[in-house]
């Protein structure tokens, strides 16, 4: 069984609305509503669980999950403090039975599900090739030439692009592995920035999927416009 995680228990402030991000509405229809709708087209995710926040659980409840009728929604699960607390309290709800974990933030709306299970695809394929290999993640090459700093404002030295990729998600993993690495990371006191972050720090390998720049995370007000003409031009 594969299993999604979506993550929707942050508040966004960046954006300046009286909403949270994720709540949004493009083209009519939420961000997270948009995002869950990629998870519930994908031949491969049998169950999908949102962590929400304590103040918008009944509407994500009445308004997205029953609104829309996404029958793979097994539950919603109050977030903690931090994004990857909030993830750590979902891994704890899903059944001993699942095989992958897919976790991926509700404001990237544009994620597809043909990419959804591409990526569960080449994680087994990779793990049979090399059993070391516990995780994919997307991720989009560097276009940008990138500069190390030393100190405030000094560059100490040029990083050859190919070998930088902006992490992004869905990030697909073993269940049994994620959840060892997030309860190590709980018994360390470690924060990731990412989820792959505790996999490697486990000691794991990790993959990845080549994806498209236009799987942007909605932050701001000028990710907000770039999505709407992206969801325009399709």
């Amino acid at each position: 069984m594969n299993v999604a995680i979506i993550t929707a228990a942050g508040k966004g402030t960046r954006l300046k609305s009286n909403v949270s991000k994720q709540f949004i509405k493009i083209y009519g229809k939420p961000i997270i509503a948009h995002t869950i709708n990629a998870f519930q087209n994908s031949s491969r995710i049998s169950e999908i669980y949102i962590t929400v926040s304590n103040s918008y659980l009944n509407y994500c409840k009445k308004e997205i999950i029953e609104k829309y009728s996404f029958s793979k929604v097994k539950n919603l699960i109050i977030g903690g403090n931090s994004r990857q607390q909030s993830v750590y309290n979902a891994l704890l709800q899903i059944s001993s039975s699942c095989k992958t974990v897919s976790i991926h933030d509700a404001v990237r709306p544009l994620i597809t599900a043909k990419e959804i299970n591409l990526i569960i695809n080449t994680l087994r394929k990779e793990n049979k090739n090399d059993p070391r290999v516990k995780g994919v993640i997307m991720a989009a090459p560097v276009y940008e030439t990138v500069k190390k700093l030393d100190g405030i404002d000094t560059i100490n030295t040029t990083i050859p692009r190919r070998k930088v990729w902006f992490a992004q998600t869905p990030q697909t993993f073993f269940y049994d592995i994620i959840l060892n690495a997030h309860s190590k990371a709980v018994e360390d006191n470690f924060l990731g920035t990412d989820d792959s972050s505790l996999v490697e720090r486990a000691g794991w390998k990790i993959k990845i999927v080549k994806g498209r720049h236009e799987n942007i995370k909605i932050t701001t007000p000028t990710d907000l416009f770039l999505a709407e003409l992206i969801m325009g031009r399709k």
